[in-house]
């Protein structure tokens, strides 16, 4: 076994981010406080759009903008067959009917013909994923459908579509800052939207259905007055410690999207001469974000089947992963919609074929170059 040990994601945590814990941890203030009031403000000027709230996590996101728009049982949403199996999840969640649509080869992302072809009278959304962090093209599917697009920016924070930032290109985005993301709390999710009634109705469902929010309350003059429920809501608030580490990732943010890029364009360079490896698209229309770095494996020409090269490089200490699934041949969707994954024949050979390496601001130069010159060996 390999001495050296480059994993696929790290985290980029200093002495910013237990400072800022302090804070909370002293004065008491622990869940949806002023840590995250400020993390949403600095976000949404981030994203160029009027609201942003803060969540548990990217799946909560996903979910209270569906409650919001009243997705529910006997209406349709449009997802893709590869992407994180919690895009599913949540139309599940809702009562609604998941429709699959094949994805792009080159970008693994929606296009707008493809969810042309499976919008229906009954589709009520669709929900676009910003995969890798390059942004799918939401407007053209926006235009195509006639039906409200909800951005799954979870690995898009920094990514843009031409002139506009991942986030503000749809109805509504949701965001994940878990720790394979370029920026972390640790878990926690964002909506961002430009409606304010979707903002409202999204900012009272993460709060139990509250009628005001828990900082607004506390900082009352009455805060023993307990706000009306109007709404049946959930748990899906963010912690102040989150907020509070929230608000230092996003001093770091820029770093962070240099360095990625800076890096993925060294890879693109060094590794562009192996046949048997298709390596990630640039957008010509905007910016990567880069939250990874996916490869697409040739098994026609490969020395290896692909499974068998994520092996060869674990023993060189270079960790990798599928890109992600394909979420109609995953069992609980296989069974549901048998006839879906027959219809998503691009995502089921993503599936097998994508092969992310590691790409983080904890590597070092020496890491990057063990990584390429252990896939040219392969």
């Amino acid at each position: 076994m390999a001495e050296r040990r480059i994993p696929i994601a790290v985290p980029v945590l200093g002495d910013a981010e237990l400072e800022a814990l302090r804070e909370p941890l002293a004065d008491g203030w622990l869940t949806q406080g002023p840590r995250v009031a400020r993390f949403e403000r600095t976000f949404a000027g981030r994203i160029g759009v009027k609201h942003a709230l803060a969540t548990s996590n990217c799946t909560a996101s996903l979910h209270l903008i569906l409650l919001a728009l009243g997705v529910g049982p006997g209406d349709e949403v449009i997802v893709p067959g590869f992407t994180w199996v919690a895009t599913a999840n949540v139309v599940e969640q809702v009562g609604a009917t998941l429709v699959f649509a094949d994805i792009d080869p080159r970008t693994y992302n929606l296009d707008a013909e493809t969810v042309r072809r499976v919008c229906s009278t009954r589709t009520k959304a669709v929900i676009a994923v910003h995969l890798f962090g390059l942004c799918a093209d939401v407007p053209a599917i926006a235009q195509a459908t006639g039906v409200p697009v909800i951005e799954d920016a979870a690995c898009a924070v920094g990514s843009w579509l031409g002139d506009r930032p991942a986030g503000s290109l749809g109805l509504a985005g949701a965001f994940s800052f878990h720790p394979r993301k370029i920026i972390t709390t640790g878990e926690g999710g964002m909506v961002t939207t430009d409606d304010p009634k979707l903002a409202a109705t999204v900012d009272s469902l993460r709060n139990h259905g509250a009628s005001i929010p828990e900082e607004v309350r506390h900082l009352s003059q009455q805060p023993w007055r307990l706000p009306a429920f109007e709404l049946a809501g959930l748990n899906y608030r963010m912690t102040d410690l989150q907020g509070a580490m929230g608000n230092v990732q996003l001093d770091r943010l820029d770093g962070l999207l240099a360095e990625r890029r800076q890096r993925a364009a060294w890879y693109r360079e060094q590794l562009g001469s192996i046949p048997w490896l298709t390596l990630p698209e640039e957008p010509r229309h905007g910016r990567h974000g880069w939250q990874a770095f996916v490869c697409r494996v040739d098994p026609a020409i490969a020395p290896l089947p692909r499974d068998q090269l994520m092996e060869r490089l674990q023993a060189q200490g270079i960790a990798t992963r599928p890109g992600t699934h394909a979420v109609p041949d995953l069992g609980f969707y296989r069974r549901r919609y048998p006839a879906a994954a027959a219809a998503c024949g691009q995502s089921l050979a993503a599936e097998t074929q994508t092969l992310a390496i590691p790409l983080h601001g904890r590597m070092s130069d020496e890491d990057y170059q063990h990584v390429v010159r252990c896939l040219h060996a392969c």
